[in-house]
């Protein structure tokens, strides 16, 4: 199971990463918070204080087209927000 699926990079983010310490990431809905917490610690090699972990349900959606009603779901998908330790960081841009 890979429990790190992606970070997120949002302005959201972004600034609660500048500010908080705080970062994002999209992971696996049955991963837990230990779980979360070793696999930060061992990919990016930091030290996690704290984790926060919240699942957002899939919603439907409706479009009018010329053909008619087009109807779909999105999918739904747990989000972990990972304290850092106060000194240390994640540079999610140094492998472009």
């Amino acid at each position: 199971m890979e429990i790190l699926i992606k970070p997120l990079v949002t302005e959201k983010m972004t600034e609660q990463s500048e500010k908080l310490n705080r970062f994002g990431f999209i992971v696996d809905r049955r991963a837990s918070k230990d779980q979360i917490k070793k696999a930060v610690e061992t990919l990016y090699e930091v030290n996690v204080a704290a984790v926060n972990t919240m699942i957002y349900g899939g919603k439907t959606k409706m479009r009018y087209t010329k053909s008619g009603v087009q109807k779909g779901k999105t999918s739904s998908f747990k989000k972990a927000i990972i304290t850092l330790v106060e000194g240390e960081t994640i540079d999610f841009y140094s492998n472009i």
